[in-house]
């Protein structure tokens, strides 16, 4: 395929994989150096974050001869290689070039080593699974790539992408400090255009957290999207990362994630589960977990009092976000989604751990009690800095905070 062809095939995705809508969590910082890494989940929008990039760069003009998106699985890229995709384009005067999917591609940390020094003129962003093994043995691309996450949507971005609001993110001390204030702003600008925030939160719990919600208005429908994505990160995506990974060990990760949407939150008994799901042995099951988590299936929380690494044995397991347990959990717990949200909403920018007493200690600081609006605060009376976030409420006061008001951290 010669350099024409990668344009049409270019201007192709770049005109259907175009969307309006903006993330606006996504900043200058994430694709400033010439060698970029931008990760995360199946679905939750690095491909138009990318497509958006690149026609700004080209002031919206798809044909400009100074981009190229790359795919970098798609079939009619044969055998030519990355560098030599990045070759053809730099000598005629390719600027920003953009490989997606390129956890898809095997020798893709080597190739993109060789790019960055050979090219110097030629800023390159590469898209991958959460799982993306940055380091590779000689070829470690720590000290060239910058890389970036892109988390799912938070309740904040769901209603400005939803009914097109401006809300502004507010950090955790602001919220714990000055919420009254806070909340009072937000639910005018709701009021304003005729919404109510618990009716939105509770729509967000269940379909908000990925935007293809804009395109897919069943839930029913946008349940079977999410849980035929879980096939595909585990036997795709994991698979292209870990290629020695068997059809034997996916099943098995399958059965592991089935049972935890069940069960969440639970502590583990190693020995038991590997009985249960008959899993080879205690090391197996440990790294089962963190292949899970690794492409964000399921979050670890450790306890606060042993800050185990994440392979070891975590205090609390959990999904990953509310719509995968209202995807492929046949009962939901309320008091387990209320706290699935609520850290993953800090787990982006904070420490999250389990303390002795509450749900969740937040950078060591902070201890929070999630629960509905009747919680009190019995189970952390005796605890400094200690908060509630309760659901059901649409204002609080002193330390009781509205559970909501936590997905305007990002």
């Amino acid at each position: 395929m010669g350099l024409d062809e990668l344009y049409k095939l270019s201007r192709h995705y770049l005109t259907i994989k175009y969307k309006p809508y903006h993330r606006n969590c996504v900043d200058e910082s994430y694709f400033k150096h010439r060698l970029s890494v931008l990760i995360g989940q199946r679905g939750v929008g690095k491909t138009t974050v990318l497509i958006q990039y690149l026609l700004d760069y080209a002031k919206n003009d798809a044909f400009n001869s100074r981009i190229l998106y790359i795919p970098s699985d798609h079939f009619l890229l044969g055998n030519l290689s990355l560098y030599e995709i990045a070759e053809q384009f730099s000598l005629f005067g390719g600027e920003l070039l953009v490989f997606d999917e390129i956890h898809k591609y095997i020798p893709w940390v080597k190739e993109l080593k060789s790019i960055y020094d050979t090219f110097p003129n030629l800023k390159v962003i590469a898209s991958g699974s959460s799982a993306l093994e940055i380091r590779k043995g000689s070829y470690d691309l720590t000290r060239r790539a910058a890389v970036s996450y892109l988390p799912g949507l938070s309740f904040r971005e769901y209603l400005g992408l939803h009914w097109q609001l401006s809300l502004p993110p507010y950090h955790l001390e602001d919220i714990i400090n000055h919420h009254e204030k806070i909340v009072q702003e937000v639910l005018s600008i709701l009021g304003a255009q005729g919404k109510k925030v618990l009716y939105e939160f509770n729509r967000y719990l269940r379909i908000g957290y990925y935007p293809y919600f804009l395109e897919i208005h069943d839930p029913n429908i946008y349940f079977l999207t999410l849980e035929q994505n879980f096939h595909a990160i585990l036997e795709a995506d994991l698979t292209a990362i870990h290629p020695l990974l068997t059809s034997s060990s996916i099943r098995k990760m399958k059965k592991l994630l089935v049972f935890i949407a069940a069960n969440v939150p639970f502590t583990p008994n190693m020995s038991k589960l590997s009985n249960l799901l008959d899993i080879g042995d205690e090391r197996t099951l440990k790294t089962y977990f963190k292949y899970l988590e690794d492409v964000e299936l399921i979050r670890l929380a450790p306890g606060s009092s042993k800050k185990l690494h994440k392979i070891e044995i975590p205090e609390k397991i959990y999904l990953n976000n509310t719509n995968q347990m209202y995807a492929i959990a046949n009962m939901q717990n309320i008091g387990t989604i209320r706290e699935i949200f609520f850290l993953s909403m800090l787990a982006k920018k904070h420490e999250v751990t389990v303390p002795k007493y509450g749900d969740f200690l937040i950078n060591d600081n902070f201890t929070f009690e999630i629960g509905g609006k009747n919680k009190n605060f019995e189970q952390i009376k005796n605890i400094s800095n200690a908060y509630l976030a309760c659901d059901g409420i649409e204002y609080g006061i002193n330390q009781t905070i509205p559970l909501w008001l936590f997905g305007f951290l990002y």
